[in-house]
């Protein structure tokens, strides 16, 4: 790829360096000689690395980010087909912005309070916010630190302003049919890796960023415990931010917050407590009762009961009813004992029956 670097791609487009690569796809700084400014410019070229799902995955991209009109993502500039020396492909155009990743930041060895780091999620999740209430909502897929930008305009507690790029693997809930496995190991929550994602599954991968950053330990790395990412930040960061982020990254989609805007809302919360799941008793091999779920409800069916069971419920209550009454029967036969001896030999002798006198 470095053989393009100073040639002009679409008669417009005059390419300075190479800013990424992955499979099937590179990315490009440029000049618009027309504007005389500079932009993102990505390729796809149909190269031995070429698979079908890079060119789906490529026009989402491009489709998508001519829907969005937000201050922190790329504008959609231009997209074209192009030939070059290597073959052909098509390019997407993106505007640029002047700003180090996440990662970059980390590898330069910068270090992130609770303030700012509240202050990064914060952003992201308005970023989230203006996607995920799309028409049909865009899931990004793929947040982490390299597809972070922060700029170098840092005041206070403020660690700058923040830019969320790179919408290759973005997903519209419309397309929620795919099978297509995309993201990044360690960001990427469990349900990511069956082919189904969910807003939700933005709130994994923020987490699992934020981890990062407060532990500078990829998230791979880290050991897992019930599924879940395991981490010390007690003497960090406050109990509060631990728990929210504790929060994001459960496995179970559902068992994280159930919405971004609710996750903001949690952010700000600084007495906010995770809440407390207990396991689900697996229920009986025998069982008839059917548990049918869905996102705003849970119906459960019992079937009708049958005589047999019915006899066999009935026997039970009354056994119950008299094993619980016993204790009630013995403390009231001793303070009585005496009267009711009493009574009964009274009874016992108006029913004995007369003497007999038997002649032999």
């Amino acid at each position: 790829m470095n053989s393009l670097i100073g040639q002009i791609l679409n008669n417009r487009y005059q390419i300075q360096s190479l800013l990424g690569r992955q499979v099937g796809r590179r990315t490009f700084l440029a000049t618009d000689l027309t504007t005389q400014t500079l932009v993102v410019l990505k390729l796809l070229l149909f190269g031995p690395d070429f698979i079908w799902d890079d060119l789906k995955l490529f026009e989402r991209e491009a489709d998508t980010l001519k829907s969005l009109d937000y201050p922190s993502i790329p504008k959609y500039l231009d997209a074209f087909e192009l030939e070059t020396e290597l073959g052909s492909g098509f390019g997407l155009v993106q505007s640029y912005i002047e700003a180090r990743s996440l990662q970059d930041w980390i590898d330069t060895g910068r270090n992130f309070s609770e303030a700012e780091l509240k202050a990064i999620a914060t952003q992201v999740l308005d970023v989230l916010i203006y996607l995920h209430r799309q028409q049909p909502p865009v899931i990004h897929r793929d947040i982490k630190p390299s597809n972070i930008l922060l700029d170098d305009s840092r005041s206070g507690h403020s660690p700058g302003q923040i830019y969320v790029v790179d919408f290759g693997s973005v997903q519209t809930l419309h397309h929620s049919g795919t099978l297509t496995i995309v993201g990044t190991y360690g960001y990427m929550p469990p349900e990511q890796f069956g082919g189904r994602t969910e807003p939700a599954s933005d709130l994994y991968s923020l987490g699992a960023t934020v981890i990062y950053l407060l532990t500078r330990t990829h998230p791979a790395d880290l050991p897992i415990r019930n599924g879940r990412i395991q981490f010390k930040a007690s003497s960090q960061v406050s109990a509060s931010f631990e728990a929210w982020l504790k929060c994001l990254i459960q496995p179970d989609c559902e068992r994280r917050f159930t919405s971004t805007q609710l996750a903001l809302t949690a952010l700000n919360d600084e007495h906010f407590i995770a809440p407390t799941y207990l396991p689900l008793a697996a229920k009986p091999a025998d069982s008839k009762v059917e548990l049918t779920k869905t996102n705003d409800q849970i119906q459960i069916t019992i079937p009708p009961v049958g005589w047999r069971r019915k006899l066999e419920v009935i026997y039970t209550n009354i056994g119950l009813t008299l094993f619980c009454c016993l204790p009630l029967l013995l403390g009231l036969w001793h303070p009585l004992q005496g009267k009711r001896k009493k009574t009964i030999e009274k009874l016992c002798y108006f029913a004995r029956p007369a003497a007999r006198t038997v002649s032999m």
